[in-house]
């Protein structure tokens, strides 16, 4: 079997009305599989402005609004009559499940009464966002729901050893393999740097910028990030803190830190100047898998801080490209910070050490990947 052979169907709980890392992603590796000679349908629910246009063929998928305040989210209901018959006219060979959601539990349900193979990548660590709103009592039941899911599909992609290494504590036996992340060199890039938008932002030349970059929601480790900003300053440590994005904690993380400047949701060129402005990185966050961030913030020579959990874990060199903290430790997150401020010769050289580690991580090849595992996948069936 060839790459003109396969015909994919690829859900997504979201595809492009919200833009993410995780969909961004998805939409780059169709654009890759079409390039490739790949037939690609994409099930998503949509909505009537998207924050981006869809790669490839998009079908809508039935679904209602998040409840509790999340509803620029979509929750699918399911495969619908008309999904179903659009798959029959399909006639896909092989599923593709992004999120482990209603919607991916009826597809991969749906692929195995086909005994078509169902391959499942994991973008976000889902199971670790109780905590953030005082249930961490679901952690482990969602751990168990996870691991059933995954287990029930041919093949897993995961964007880090350490997702798999994870994942095989939970108890799945599915095979396993590695889809990476890669960066867009040309947008992220230490060139594009640019000291007058800084200062339109009120951020002086010689100031030191701390960034966050995502979307303002609590689950990011707002909570964790505001604490830090706030024992920087009782410590007197001189810095501003830039907040690249936008969401629904907005307002809420603008209380807890007033000071910060923010500069809301940047894109294409616009979101690479930003990104290059900043001259610490800091990511608090334990839910990622990956962490395209970091990777964008390294690849325009920006040292990092970050939890010592997955996705950065596989990315940062400690001490060389930046340093990873034990999570929710604001203590140490501030010296790991106030020494970066502190000594500008290390900044430099933990931006030069990230920018050049990042130049290894190409979208082409990582893509190429996720080719070779569902090539590899129709062999073993």
């Amino acid at each position: 079997m060839q790459a003109s052979d396969l015909r994919v169907a690829l859900f997504s709980g979201n595809y492009n009305y919200v833009r993410d890392g995780a969909n961004q992603a998805l939409n780059l590796l169709v654009g890759h599989l079409l390039s490739r000679g790949v037939a690609v349908r994409v099930y998503s629910p949509t909505v009537a402005n998207p924050a981006f246009p869809a790669t490839g063929d998009l079908v809508d998928v039935p679904a209602i609004p998040l409840p509790a305040g999340r509803g620029e989210y979509r929750m699918a209901r399911g495969l619908s009559g008309s999904v179903k018959r659009d798959l029959a006219t399909f006639a896909p060979n092989i599923v593709h499940v992004s999120a482990p959601e209603l919607l991916g539990h009826r597809a991969v349900s749906w692929g195995r009464r086909q005994d078509i193979p169902v391959v499942a990548s994991l973008h976000t660590r889902f199971e670790t966002y109780p905590r953030y709103y005082g249930l961490s009592i679901l952690e482990r039941p969602i751990e168990r729901l996870l691991a059933r899911f995954y287990g029930r599909c041919d093949e897993v992609l995961v964007p880090t050893p350490g997702i798999a290494t994870i994942l095989r504590q939970w108890g799945v036996t599915t095979p396993i393999d590695i889809w990476s992340r890669g960066v867009d060199h040309d947008r992220f890039k230490p060139a594009r740097r640019d000291t007058a938008w800084r200062r339109e932002l009120g951020i002086a030349d010689d100031a030191v910028a701390i960034g966050f970059l995502g979307r303002l929601v609590k689950e990011k480790g707002l909570d964790v990030f505001a604490e830090v900003a706030k024992t920087l300053s009782a410590r007197g440590v001189p810095h501003e803190v830039l907040v690249i994005g936008d969401g629904p904690a907005r307002e809420w993380f603008a209380e807890q830190v007033p000071t910060a400047k923010f500069a809301g949701f940047q894109r294409g060129e616009a979101l690479g100047r930003a990104v290059a402005s900043m001259d610490v990185f800091f990511n608090p966050s334990v839910t990622e898998t990956f962490g395209n961030v970091t990777l964008e913030a390294m690849a325009a020579g920006v040292p990092v801080v970050a939890a010592r959990a997955t996705g950065a874990s596989d990315l940062v060199d400690e001490g060389e490209t930046g340093f990873l903290v034990s999570p929710r430790d604001a203590a140490a997150y501030a010296d790991a910070i106030g020494r970066i401020v502190a000594d500008p010769a290390l900044r430099r050289a933990m931006g030069a050490a990230g920018h050049a580690k990042a130049a290894t991580y190409r979208w082409d090849t990582i893509n190429e990947a996720v080719l070779d595992a569902y090539l590899a996948v129709m062999a073993r069936r």
